[in-house]
């Protein structure tokens, strides 16, 4: 092939993705199998497969290959309520969750300004995964007061949801407060961790939940897969109604 190999390379896996021949979901064949087959080597293999990743055409999933990207297949909505399984359940996807990390930590500024604490108050801080159909979509950085819920990190790790949680405090219901939305490019971690390409990018969503009487009672930071979720944002009438579920984890 020329010197440029990479750039034919992509012009015809991008031929493929076009007419249909790569549908959506396709694996694509391994990195050896793509040279033999194009009579290139492994740089202009890597380079138009990063380029068409970039593209957003194709998903490098660490762990299990290189696929034909497919249009977002979930539409997640973001109203007054949040509940994560909710949401997934009505599309017909199982949605899980799995604790990874979690400690009691002290808030700093930010926090303490979010949940209407102290600074230096004692706060659980909780890493978790949260996957439709098993596989990755979020990853989610939650927190709050000790002294409100002290077995939130406990109860948490063995699988109970906020609602079911908060409940149990007496909160029976709850609304989102305030979200903000941000697009950025995955960390490796982060990116690991979602079985994505560093080079794709992730919606990170911040928002505050509140009790009925409007005090902050949770604090979340929620990183999603820009290539397997996008949002629906609930129109003033269906905040209204609350028809709309929708919480990271939950």
């Amino acid at each position: 092939m020329t010197r440029d190999a990479w750039k034919e390379i992509r012009e015809s896996l991008l031929e493929g993705i076009d007419t249909g021949q790569l549908p959506p979901g396709t694996r694509l064949p391994t990195e050896p199998e793509l040279c033999r087959g194009f009579g290139a080597g492994r740089h202009s293999v890597r380079r138009a497969i990063l380029a068409l990743a970039v593209e957003g055409r194709l998903s490098v999933e660490q762990g299990r290959g290189t696929f034909v990207r497919s249009e977002p297949r979930i539409n997640y909505p973001i109203g007054k309520r949040t509940r994560f399984r909710h949401a997934l359940g009505e599309q017909g996807h199982v949605g899980t969750g799995e604790t990874l990390a979690t400690e009691t930590t002290t808030a700093d500024e930010r926090i303490a300004a979010a949940l209407g604490l102290s600074v230096g108050a004692n706060v659980h801080r909780l890493l978790r995964r949260g996957l439709a159909d098993g596989v990755p979509v979020n990853l989610g950085l939650s927190f709050h007061a000790a002294d409100r819920f002290p077995d939130m990190a406990v109860r948490r790790a063995q699988g109970h949801s906020v609602t079911d949680i908060y409940r149990d405090y007496g909160i029976v219901d709850y609304f989102r407060a305030q979200t903000m939305i941000l697009a950025r490019r995955a960390g490796s971690e982060e990116a690991r961790l979602l079985g994505q390409h560093p080079d794709h990018p992730v919606m990170v969503v911040t928002k505050i939940d509140v009790d009925p009487q409007g005090k902050p009672i949770g604090f979340s930071e929620a990183i999603w897969s820009a290539l397997r979720v996008q949002f629906a944002i609930a129109s003033l009438d269906d905040v209204a109604t609350g028809v709309i579920p929708g919480a990271e984890h939950d």
